[in-house]
């Protein structure tokens, strides 16, 4: 249900000075790795200490839902690169999964936090170093729930979608100054955690996982799942100089899904 192997897109990002969040595991570990093997200097957060460790990127431990952890991350990154080409927002949660009503101020503004204004903090502190840069590009991970309803996970769906609105509203703000914005929608990215979630939702449906499986490729034209390294490229994408003109976009990585279950 994937299509062909996947390698970073070779393009040549020699001397990019690149910040991202949450870049020890996950998303955020393959595009660090991509970035890297472009050429880039690559300065990331976590919040898993250990992670970090083993990355094999410099970094620092932050929670992106602590602002002064945020501002110590983005003060260490532009220290350790002597300032900033790209900043990539990739931290964030899922959230709580429960109707509207069940959902306790405390998860509601987690999840606002984390997955929206972690990326306002961010993007506040490197507006003025990718300005001194003569331009740069931010990147700012959204979700398919930033596009479509997502039945049981308001606090999250309503985050994902604020970051499109702030994503367009940079970009229009930044634009003058050289800076491109835009948004990465990822899709079902293959990986444990999808796979988790749709054994759980196989055995409350009382059916196969591969059913399940199967129910969720359906819901995109391409019938597949895409990976990490999918989302990756279009990062790079964005930042090199194929994407020079590219700003204030909406960038869907999901093999055209249809709904979102």
């Amino acid at each position: 249900m994937i299509s062909g192997a996947r390698t970073p897109l070779p393009v040549d990002l020699t001397g990019l000075r690149v910040a991202i969040t949450a870049g020890a595991n996950g998303i955020g570990k393959v595009m660090a790795d991509s970035y890297a093997a472009c050429g880039a200097s690559v300065f990331v957060s976590d919040i898993d200490a250990a992670a970090l460790a083993g990355c094999g990127h410099a970094g620092m431990v932050a929670d992106a839902g602590d602002l002064t952890a945020i501002e110590a991350f983005m003060d260490a990154a532009l220290a350790h690169h002597n300032g900033l080409d790209v900043l990539v927002n990739n931290a964030g949660i899922a959230g709580p999964t429960k109707r509207v009503e069940d959902v306790t101020p405390e998860e509601l503004d987690a999840t606002l936090r984390i997955d929206l204004a972690a990326m306002f903090h961010t993007a506040r502190r490197a507006v003025p170093a990718l300005r001194a840069a003569g331009g740069g590009s931010i990147v700012n991970l959204s979700s398919a729930a930033g596009r479509f309803g997502f039945n049981l996970r308001s606090p999250y769906s309503a985050a994902k979608w604020g970051v499109i609105g702030f994503t367009k509203t940079l970009a229009i703000e930044l634009g003058p100054d050289g800076i491109r914005v835009n948004a990465i929608l990822p899709g079902l990215v293959d990986g444990p955690r999808i796979r988790s979630v749709l054994a759980a939702k196989a055995k409350a449906a009382g059916i196969s996982e591969n059913e399940q499986t199967d129910m969720a490729v359906r819901t995109t034209s391409l019938r597949c799942f895409v990976t990490q390294q999918d989302i990756a490229n279009m990062a790079l994408y964005l930042c090199s100089p194929f994407g020079a003109t590219i700003s204030g976009q909406s960038m869907a990585v999901d093999g055209d899904m249809q709904v979102l279950m």
